[in-house]
């Protein structure tokens, strides 16, 4: 065991505390972290902030009777139950308390009720990622790509292109280091030209990416999000799923697919319908609510989205996998109204 100093002791602890609570997997121990060299936490962080030392008390004060994750009960009226057949997990970025490490941030997820997290890349520190998760018990079940929006496969700057692919390749290797199984992409905008264009410009880009992808074992997932790219984003709520059928069919993969977005696009077509199309290519899922008669994003199960058919879809196509929420998130209490959010919007 390394000599600690006091921020370190006060860490050991703090997980020494959530260990003990017979929540944190037997298997792992702080001296099993790493077996070749001393664990190394996180840069130290000022541990008198009251904002740390309130996180650190209000995890204390749930005791090993109820740290475990509360599941909501599900919508009595519901028509079908996701129960057994989702994982929850969430975007790094939702988890907004100040003053914390990231192996804090990682129990305070999963003190929330999520199975899982996802981080981004590239820009992602795998060393600590993977200490993080040693620490908490805690996966990384994929990532987000983190320079897609600025840095897309549909430019019209070959330049700009190849830089997209090497950042779909690092956030590949990346992903695979932490153990993951998934880089979620968003593969161009329609700005980029007319879909004449950016459709096979996009596509001929992030399939030079494949071949690393199958090697490594990690897919490729597309998320539907406001590009105007493979929708009609002046148009209508009686928009199909068909052009991002097709976009996915291009690549005659498994290794690409979808993590469909559930909120995302009921502006623009019936949600349930939209995976009944999608099937077998959707991998992964986020969520998040969306008001047509507000015209805005809301919480997950505010707002007008058929939920109700979306479980019936997702039974429909026989999905079994992850569903990452993707919302404002904010502290401990706020992530655990969002994980409930999730329980009772899924029926799990």
């Amino acid at each position: 065991m390394p000599n600690l100093t006091n921020d370190d002791a006060l860490r050991l602890k703090y997980i020494r505390l959530i260990e003990n609570s017979h929540w944190f997997p037997s298997s792992i121990r702080y001296s099993k972290i790493d077996t070749h060299r001393p664990f190394v936490f996180p840069p130290n962080m000022p541990h008198q902030s009251n904002n740390r030392r309130n996180f650190l008390r209000t995890v204390a004060a749930l005791g090993a009777s109820s740290i475990l994750p509360t599941f909501a009960l599900a919508d009595p009226h519901a028509s079908a139950s996701l129960k057994g057949r989702l994982y929850k997990t969430l975007k790094i970025r939702m988890v907004k308390i100040p003053d914390i490490s990231l192996v804090e941030k990682f129990i305070a997820a999963k003190t929330a009720g999520f199975l899982g997290i996802e981080m981004n890349s590239p820009g992602m520190n795998v060393a600590m990622t993977k200490a993080a998760i040693a620490a908490s018990g805690l996966p990384v079940d994929g990532t987000v790509c983190s320079t897609h929006w600025k840095i897309r496969h549909s430019s019209p700057d070959a330049s700009v292109r190849a830089q997209a692919l090497a950042d779909l390749k690092q956030a590949i290797r990346d992903t695979h280091a932490v153990g993951g199984h998934t880089v979620l992409l968003v593969v161009g905008h329609g700005d980029d030209g007319p879909v004449s264009e950016i459709r096979p410009r996009s596509i001929d880009n992030i399939r030079k990416a494949i071949p690393l992808a199958a090697e490594l074992g990690i897919s490729i997932v597309i998320e539907n999000v406001w590009n105007r790219f493979l929708y009609d984003h002046e148009g209508d709520s009686n928009q199909s799923a068909a052009d991002f059928v097709s976009y996915i069919d291009s690549f005659n993969s498994p290794w690409v697919g979808m993590q469909f977005d559930i909120g995302n696009h009921w502006k623009y077509g019936a949600m349930g319908d939209w995976i009944r199309q999608l099937g077998k290519r959707v991998k992964k899922l986020d969520v998040k609510g969306f008001s047509r008669q507000e015209g805005k994003f809301t919480q997950i199960g505010e707002g007008d989205i058929d939920f109700a058919d979306v479980r019936k879809a997702l039974i429909e196509i026989d999905y079994h996998g992850w569903v990452a929420a993707e919302v404002k998130g904010g502290d401990l209490e706020a992530l655990e109204t969002i994980s409930r959010q999730m329980d009772r919007a899924f029926g799990i």
